[in-house]
């Protein structure tokens, strides 16, 4: 998410850190020790340009209340060309585009239950092939496997799932509703009041088991560290429920390096939350970005313990927060950061290479880059400090004419297969927290970039 004027920002520690014209992270010895107060200056990272934008939204009453978050590529196996990006709009609901950026359907978030209750409001947004539907029809009918669309909806704390039907050149609609009425909240279970609280399903990534054939979506809670994973159970009526296997909680509280114990600055009652996720299938991980923390790595199933593989340079720095201003002032910095992630660390995705490699990407929300980490040294790096497994980053700047960069992004997804004749070397695609034009003035403006794969691999060399 964007940040909240609660939160430690990152451009007040942005400001000091460029008062010295150096990073907040500390070196690491041969040894992987750390050495607390020492600063290193931040390497220019290399640019790459966007091919195409989406149409502008806007986070106010004339635009439907609908603000960019999270995006997921889905590839047409039959017609390359004519595939699809499927992306969160909060209380917009669902945008469907084509890969000219061109909006192919609007899918609205479901409404309030009652005049003082949460309208659906759809946070991340994921993809599960060959999962098998129900026809719809008598039970014992033969189920027929279909990708879907995973999301979170936030408002209401439910999964929303969505069978995707490639678009007919005569218009036909391809996301199709097949949601069971009776799928549960997911956390809440203390009826309606609860889920107004909004501490609901929000980050998503979803997973399929290859050997049980079992499809599975881990989803995050709103303002605490929970993880839960769910099990999706299509239903011989054609439609799709769920259950919960197990949870698993991140810590909200560390004990630094000096003996002190440090949490991230935020509004009395919350804890450091969990948004960007996605599962590495082939090592059979989990990577969860906690957003004033880092990445961490944990199995899949949520059986182990988790490991934080990179920290943000924020961690281990003091805040106050004020109840009159609703801000965190940030204190003198220890140097217990990482060197590469500006909180919020948010979307996350995998760009799977040859033989079991590739990256992990995140979005480094607080200084406008993306990282990017080895994917075979990430999956078994013992923890932070102990391993190399930063591998470059990049930024996505202004191209031509009107296409602007990517700033304060939030989610990001990744397709490393040929796309057609627009992205034959696959697709990156970013979320903007500030698009649109400079005549929407004060208006809260997203999008969506396109950014060609290989011009990413270009900057990554690799």
């Amino acid at each position: 998410m964007r940040h909240r004027p609660t939160r430690l920002t990152a451009l007040a520690l942005l400001g000091s850190a460029l008062a010295v014209l150096a990073t907040a992270a500390p070196p690491v010895t041969a040894a992987g020790a750390e050495r607390p107060g020492q600063r290193h200056d931040r390497p220019v990272l290399p640019a790459v340009t966007p091919r195409a934008e989406t149409p502008t939204l806007h986070d106010d009453e004339a635009g439907g209340n609908a603000d960019a978050d999270d995006p997921a590529i889905w590839r047409n196996p039959a017609d390359p060309d004519r595939s699809l990006v499927v992306a969160t709009a909060k209380e917009g609901g669902l945008r469907v585009y084509d890969l000219d950026a061109r909006v192919v359907q609007s899918v609205p978030a479901p409404p309030a239950p009652g005049p003082e209750d949460a309208p659906g409001r759809f946070n991340n947004v994921d993809l599960v092939h060959g999962l098998r539907l129900g026809t719809g029809g008598k039970a014992g009918h033969r189920s027929r496997p279909a990708d879907a669309a995973v999301t979170t909806d936030r408002g209401r704390d439910r999964l929303r799932v969505y069978r995707i039907t490639a678009p007919g050149r005569s218009g036909t609609a391809p996301l199709t509703d097949v949601t069971d009425p009776a799928a549960p909240p997911v956390f809440s279970v203390g009826g309606q009041g609860e889920i107004n609280a909004q501490r609901t399903a929000y980050g998503l990534a979803t997973w399929t088991d290859e050997a049980s054939g079992r499809s599975y979506a881990l989803v995050s809670r709103r303002e605490r560290t929970r993880i839960a994973l769910l099990e999706l159970l299509p239903t011989a009526r054609g439609t799709v429920t769920y259950r919960t296997v197990r949870t698993l909680d991140l810590p909200a509280s560390f004990r630094l390096p000096n003996g002190r114990s440090w949490s991230p600055c935020a509004e009395p009652g919350e804890q450091p939350q969990v948004e960007g996720m996605v599962v590495d299938p082939a090592h059979r991980v989990l990577y969860a970005g906690q957003e004033d923390v880092g990445i961490w790595r944990v199995r899949a199933d949520l059986t182990g313990a988790p490991v934080l593989l990179d920290k943000v340079r924020e961690f281990g720095v003091p805040g106050t927060y004020d109840e009159e201003t609703e801000e965190c002032a940030p204190g003198a910095d220890p140097g217990f950061g990482g060197r590469h992630l500006a909180a919020d660390v948010e979307g996350l995705t995998l760009l799977p290479g040859r033989g079991g490699g590739g990256r992990l990407l995140a979005s480094s929300q607080g200084d406008d880059t993306f990282a990017a980490y080895d994917r075979r040294t990430a999956a078994r790096t013992p923890g932070y400090g102990s391993g190399t497994a930063y591998a470059g980053g990049f930024r996505v700047v202004a191209g031509r004419g009107p296409l602007d960069g990517a700033e304060e992004c939030d989610g990001a997804a990744v397709l490393n297969a040929p796309l057609g004749r627009r992205y034959p070397h696959g697709l990156l695609v970013v979320q903007d927290g500030r698009a649109g034009d400079p005549q929407d003035g004060e208006r809260a403006s997203t999008g969506f970039k396109f950014v060609a794969l290989e011009d990413v691999r270009g900057a990554l060399k690799g």
